[in-house]
């Protein structure tokens, strides 16, 4: 038995419920100090008081608090998945079309397009995604259903969808998304129509999960990139490491930095009001609290993480891997 193997039966149940009740308990007064995406009409109307984690690891073991199983807009946290389907598919070749630095900028920022003439910062922030989808356009004719069979297979649930109702309103209010995907079409960073890009973005922005379903789903990037549940390769080790550092370096915003100083994991955030990181050798963190913090990251779900690691004591365990 590992050291990390020993440490981790130590800290199993009940701990790991403790801790749960723990947070759970914490976060019950700092209701009404964020807001939801309101920018978005579809997520205006989500009930604010909502708080759901999952823990899973990598020997099949979950637990579950709060709302873990009610159903939430994965929005940012799409572009993950998105992410890894493209880079199976194009290798290291995709980074001719995206950079691999944190942008320092808001998701939404055009601000450094046009200096680096249409090529985006990365992969996690919206103009990155745009080129993502791009490539999973020309390559599928569904790429939503592409997706949704992706992660069907990750999570070992056959009901996931994306929401017609929240894509359609992410497409009525998608301006400066399109404005940015014209502009790196005229760098000839897109392959496709501006419109055919923009609304296979805005149903991958809209697919569903629950805590309990990110959790899993993000597994295999604590797993030397084999999925758990289905025993299939889906990253080599090599490969997930780097996802992995990206996640690190990229996967918050222009927050990014803060989160690594203060949870020290890789993950990736939503607007929705998700977050999935990742324990690697160890298991995957999944929170969901609809109130965001002025970056556009879940206010409670980010305090959640990071009073997990606290308790918990993983980030030792991160460090050493």
């Amino acid at each position: 038995m590992t050291n990390n193997d020993t440490f981790l039966t130590q800290t199993r149940t009940p701990k790991i419920e403790k801790w749960l009740r723990t947070i759970e308990a914490e976060i019950t007064p700092m209701f009404g100090r964020g807001k939801v995406a309101d920018y978005i009409p579809a997520l205006a109307r989500v009930n604010a008081r909502q708080f759901g984690m999952a823990i899973a690891l990598v020997n099949g073991e979950q637990y579950t608090a709060g709302d873990a199983h009610t159903l939430f807009s994965s929005q940012s946290i799409s572009k993950l998945f998105t992410f890894v389907l493209a880079l199976k598919i194009e290798g290291d070749a995709i980074w001719q079309r995206i950079g691999r630095e944190p942008s320092g900028n808001a998701f939404n920022s055009m601000v450094q397009l046009e200096s680096e003439r249409g090529i985006p910062r990365n992969p996690f922030i919206n103009a990155g995604a745009l080129v993502v989808t791009d490539i999973l356009t020309s390559r599928y004719a569904h790429l939503d259903l592409a997706l949704l069979s992706f992660l069907q297979r990750l999570t070992g649930s056959a009901n996931l969808n994306w929401s017609p109702e929240v894509a359609k309103s992410e497409l009525e209010t998608a301006h400066r998304n399109m404005a940015m995907a014209y502009f790196m079409k005229s760098f000839g960073n897109l392959a496709n129509t501006p419109q055919a890009v923009l609304d296979n973005y805005c149903k991958q922005c809209a697919t569903e999960m629950s805590c309990a379903q990110l959790a899993q789903a993000a597994m295999f990037l604590a797993n030397d990139g084999l999925d758990v549940g289905s025993g299939d390769q889906v990253l080599s080790p090599e490969a997930t490491r780097r996802v992995n550092a990206l996640l690190l370096t990229c996967g918050a915003y222009d927050a990014a930095g803060d989160y690594a100083y203060r949870i020290g994991l890789p993950l990736k955030t939503g607007v929705g009001g998700g977050i999935v990181a990742v324990v690697p050798n160890v298991g995957t963190i999944a929170v969901w609290s609809p109130e965001l913090d002025a970056k556009g990251n879940s206010l409670i779900g980010g305090y959640a993480l990071e009073r997990f690691m606290q308790l918990s004591g993983w980030g030792r365990l991160s460090l050493t891997m």
